[in-house]
């Protein structure tokens, strides 16, 4: 007693299993998560290092290179580059697919720790590091606005209330503050009233980091009890610190008032930021590289109402860009795409069925079997998104098939006068054995897909886990349901019986009819000559093999999210003033398009941007429906941006799938590194001249700063030594005027805030200034009053401290005006330069990867430099290698698992033969639609091969039956293909009605699935019609060799004789 024959006889098991399988689903289905994609994100984890001052070579040598290092000791690091800016370095490491993230952070962490040892002793904070991907765009930005407090208040309650409760919610990396304004007390001292007086700059870093000082004081300790000591209280404001006594002179005290201006500022006054046209602190939430983006969302909102709670009424907080609204609209659209596709097959079964009662059975097995696949879904810890509710979609056309091939087999008995019981018996017996050959050859296609690495592979994974699910378990359902529910329902068929029909039922039948006419008359023709069909055959394996060579290829395609972001760019000599003024334009510009919504912009060293020059525009768009493409948006804002004189504007689609570690001004980057920096910054700029000639390029740019403006400050060390003046000491003046420099902390409850002493604003505007600075000498004998005894906080110390008489700085030094980088880039502890570039819509990734590969053949470069693709652009060349091996594995794995199947090694080639009809109608229906071949539709003709095969093993399976009662090879093929025509073409409208919503779907991330449903639909419709006819006369020809091969591997059989038969009567 086989299964089917187990589950008809008895109803209420399988009645209990069916409905055991759908309570599962429903369970699975409630609690699996929502995401966009599966969880595809490279372990990466930034560092960031700050010496403030200090220059981007400084910063490289000293403090990124000892880093490096040391990281380059850790396991599984694929990719480490490091940016280094004026005072900062960011080192962004990603680490191997295979490398769980937390044991990457705790190595990062050791090899922290041991780098220590080697940074400048001057790094008073060390270096910290986030598990986030630096390049990777925040999931939520909430935005702070008031038109009443000030701009410190506001951050305060940002950073210190909302940014501290957000970072400690799972998932969340870290909360980056866009625009801050933390409150400091800024010291600008008037250096020329100051050596007046015979003060240092020193002298008042000196006693500004003693005035506010937390030392503990101690304990009283008596018979009885305990005291414990307080000093006084600490200096919160500016106005504290105004009578600050910095020395004495001539028995009177010089208070700070006297020298400098002390101001309630903030601590980075060069940074601002914009909502719309408010100025705005604006808290941008990133998730940990593992975290699932909707949930994550969903807990900051649920503790919003706590959050606006504590903070004042006069504070404005908006959410912006919140990333989870186009992931849940992309799934809520291909949730209306899998009802809209089993609406369509259902259709196609009852035209073909023209029953109710016949249609309801294999329209069950649809949703018990997508039900069940939720079960398995939860099981392997898949999610919901785009790539495992695409594989349900597309599984309503197959899921369905393994039902129709057995219920059409039982209607064919009813129909011959047998009774459905006995239908159902026989009929189930009869075509399991092709119900189980299709459902391991369909999975035996996603075998490679399971075997992929890298991060192509992971982004299929569940996709193809996924629709392997769906096909097993309606090969289960067809095989025990579907048989139970047609002994039971379906009607007997008596002689004579004629029942009125709805029109549509009949004219539909008489078409069919005519097909199937037709069909017999092209099959006699296509069997008569034999040999044409043959190189038709031949023809489609070559033409597929030169359209996939001519096609071009692309990657993931570009999905239209809704939002978007600008870098802007202006001359690396660009002062903040002027930057913002031009940021104010180009922002206004954007934001009265008709197609925005809203923005956010940010100018300033801070949040998003690494130098002065730079600045970031979000852009939210307004719903799709209300507005055009997001290229016609794009090629609008760019021509509109270009207006204003002095600035560049890069402008990229926020995706769902970002691979770099790297913020660029482009989706794709091409990198030159070398430790020759001479000829890597020479040959860098030259490429990036060529690489933007290439038609289709678009804002190709470099991360190439070298001519930024330096005055570099020379010491006599002759005359600094007649003075007494040390190198050190001129550094230091120097890092008191211009380096915003730290010199105290104000501690509070909740906070510590800066104290920063600099010049004041007039004496810090050029070069010209530095004569205005002064050092103090330190020559025997010299006391820097005129011999007169100098007071407290006359700057003796002691020690060697310098306490003689000013001089201005120009006495032992020279300055020598230069050029130097504003940003120095390291890509595996060697600098580099990355070029980036955009493509214009209809150029291919593979297009433009072949012609800067072409470019840099030509440019001859020399071996110092080696160069290669980031980011997208290097997964894509990955992705390149294994494309034809991939195919050729679904291939072979099909051709295994038939093989084992039929026992046979030559009707695997007959069933695989109508493949590259599926490729051509695949590949020229992609071209039709002017897509590129990216890994989605590659997927797509991955799938074919599993699906086209369907159709020759319904008839190579009929046709072994008849052969074996005798009749020729040719006179078998030729009633299968008849017989048979009826669920072939059922099977294949179903499977083509299935793929045609995604295939012209139009909704969110519509982008990412539609040339999957292109290649599906397109290579469906012309395989089937030339399967038809290649299939029998592939048999034919094999045939013979496999009767020739079998007697030589079982020479124990003995050929049955062939028997006269009448042709073969066309099915009804």
């Amino acid at each position: 007693m086989n299964i089917s024959e187990a589950c008809i006889r008895r109803p209420v098991m399988t009645t209990l299993i069916t409905a055991s399988l759908i309570v599962f689903g429903l369970f699975g289905y409630r609690l699996l998560a929502v995401a966009a994609l599966p969880r595809v994100d490279f372990p990466t984890i930034e560092v960031t290092a700050t010496l403030p001052g200090a220059s981007p070579e400084t910063m490289a040598a000293s403090v990124a290179g000892p880093i490096e290092r040391q990281f380059s000791t850790i396991a599984g690091v694929t990719s480490m580059t490091s940016q280094s800016t004026l005072g900062q370095a960011k080192i962004a490491i990603q680490f191997d697919l295979s490398r769980n993230i937390d044991g990457a952070a705790l190595d990062v962490q050791t090899a922290l720790s041991v780098a220590q040892r080697r940074l400048p002793i001057e790094m008073t904070t060390p270096p910290s590091f986030r598990k986030v991907n630096p390049a990777d765009s925040p999931i939520l930005f909430i935005s702070l606005v008031s038109e009443t407090l000030p701009m410190s208040t506001i951050d305060d309650y940002g950073q210190i209330i909302l940014a501290q409760q957000i970072s400690q919610l799972p998932g969340i990396a870290q909360v980056l503050v866009f625009g801050s304004q933390k409150f400091a007390v800024r010291v600008q001292v008037d250096p020329v009233a100051a050596a007046a007086r015979n003060i240092s700059l020193d002298d008042v870093r000196t006693v500004l980091s003693k005035a506010n000082s937390n030392t503990p004081v101690g304990t009283l300790t008596g018979k009885d009890r305990n005291t414990t000591l307080l000093a006084s209280g600490a200096m919160r404001r500016a106005a504290d610190y105004k009578d600050v006594v910095v020395a004495w002179r001539n028995g009177a005290p010089v208070k700070l008032t006297e020298i400098a201006d002390v101001l309630d500022s903030v601590e980075n006054d060069k940074v601002a930021s914009w909502f719309n046209n408010d100025r705005a602190v604006v808290l941008a939430i990133q998730r940990q590289p593992d975290a699932n983006t909707v949930e994550v969302v969903d807990s900051v909102k649920a503790r919003l109402p706590q959050f606006r709670a504590q903070i004042p009424p006069s504070i404005r907080m908006e959410l912006l860009q919140d990333r989870s609204l186009s992931i849940r609209f992309a799934v809520a659209d291909v949730q209306e795409t899998l009802l809209i596709a089993f609406v369509l097959v259902i259709m196609v079964i009852f035209l073909f069925l023209r029953s109710v009662s016949a249609t309801l059975i294999p329209a069950l097995a649809v949703p018990i079997s997508l039900v069940a696949t939720f079960a398995a879904m939860y099981f392997f810890g898949f999610s919901i998104n785009n790539m495992t509710l695409l594989a349900l979609t597309l599984s309503v056309g197959f899921v369905v098939d393994d039902a129709i091939v057995m219920l059409e087999n039982i209607v064919r008995h009813i129909e011959g006068g047998m009774r459905p019981f006995e239908a159902a018996l026989k009929g189930s017996r009869e075509i399991g054995f092709t119900i189980v050959s299709i459902t391991f050859s369909l999975i035996a296609v996603f075998i490679p897909v399971l075997l992929m690495g890298g991060i192509v592979g992971r982004v299929f994974r569940e996709f193809a886990v996924t629709i392997a699910m769906a096909i097993v378990l309606s090969g289960f359902v067809s095989l025990t349901l579907t048989p139970m529910l047609c002994a039971r329902v379906l009607r007997a068929h008596h002689e004579g019986e004629k029942k009125k029909q709805f029109f549509v039922l009949s004219w539909f039948e008489r078409m069919f009819q005519g097909w199937l006419n037709s069909y017999e008359w092209a099959l006699d023709r296509a069997l008569r000559f034999k040999s044409i069909v043959l190189m038709i055959t031949f023809a489609t394996i070559g033409a597929t093999v030169w359209l996939y060579i001519a096609i071009p290829k692309g990657f993931f395609p570009q999905e239209d999210t809704g939002f978007m972001f600008a870098i802007t760019e202006a001359q690396s000599d660009t002062s903040f003033d002027s930057m913002v003024d031009r940021q104010r334009r180009i922002a206004d510009i954007i934001r009265k398009d008709p197609a925005v919504d809203y923005i956010n912009s940010t100018v300033g060293v801070g949040g998003p941007n690494s130098s002065l020059n730079n600045g970031r525009i979000l852009v939210v768009l307004k719903p799709k429906k209300e507005r055009g493409p997001v290229s016609e948006v794009q090629a609008r804002l760019r021509r509109a941006a270009s207006q204003v004189i002095g600035m560049n504007v890069y402008f990229q689609m926020i995706q769902n799938i970002n691979l770099g570690g790297r913020i660029a001004k482009g989706q794709y980057q091409y990198t030159m590194q070398s430790s020759d920096t001479e000829a890597l910054y020479r040959l860098a700029s030259e490429m990036r001249d060529k690489i933007a000639k290439v038609p289709g390029l678009l804002e190709v740019a470099t991360d190439l700063y070298v001519t930024n403006p330096q005055t570099t400050i020379d010491v006599d060390r002759e005359k600094s030594g007649a003075y007494g003046v040390t190198v050190d000491q001129v550094r230091q003046e120097l890092f008191n005027a211009f380096g915003n420099r730290q010199v105290g902390t104000i501690y509070t409850p909740s906070a510590d805030y800066q104290i920063i002493l600099e010049t004041k604003p007039e004496f810090r505007t050029d070069p010209s200034s530095l004569e205005k600075i002064y050092v103090k000498t330190n020559v025997p004998g010299s006391n820097g009053t005129g011999g007169g005894a100098t007071g407290p906080g006359s700057g003796v110390a002691g020690n060697g401290t310098p306490s003689g008489q000013s001089i201005p700085l120009a006495a032992v030094t020279k300055l020598v005006p230069s050029v130097g980088p504003l940003t120095v880039n390291h890509q595996g502890q060697q600098p580099s330069v990355t070029i980036s570039f955009n493509l214009a819509p209809g150029t291919a990734l593979g297009q433009a990867s072949d012609a800067i590969k072409q470019i840099e053949r030509d440019a001859n470069l020399p071996a110092s430099i080696t160069t290669g693709f980031q980011g997208n652009a290097q997964v894509f060349e990955e992705s390149q290698k294994g494309q034809m091996v991939l195919i050729l594995a679904a291939i072979f794995a099909a051709f295994v698992v038939l093989g084992i199947l039929y026992e046979s090694f030559i009707h695997p080639i007959t069933i695989i033969s109508g493949l590259p009809s599926a490729g051509i109608g695949a590949l020229l229906t992609l071209l039709l639609f002017r897509m590129d071949l990216s890994v989605i539709s590659l997927i797509g003709i991955v799938m074919l091969v599993g699906i086209v095969k369907k159709n020759a093993i319904m008839m190579v399976d009929f046709a072994l039956e008849r052969r074996r009662v005798g009749l020729s090879a040719e006179a078998a093929i030729r009633e299968a293909c008849l017989l048979r025509f009826r669920p072939i073409m059922m099977t294949t409208f179903a499977a083509i009605f299935g793929a045609l919503p995604i295939a012209l779907g139009g909704g969110e991330g519509a982008e990412l699935r539609q040339p999957l449903g292109v290649a599906v639909v397109g290579g469906l419709i012309l395989s089937q019609l030339l399967t038809l006819f290649i299939t029998p006369v592939i048999y034919v020809y094999l045939d013979r060799f496999d009767r020739i091969l079998r007697r030589r591997l079982e020479p124990q059989l003995e050929e049955v004789g062939e028997v006269p038969h009448k042709p073969a009567i066309a099915a009804e």
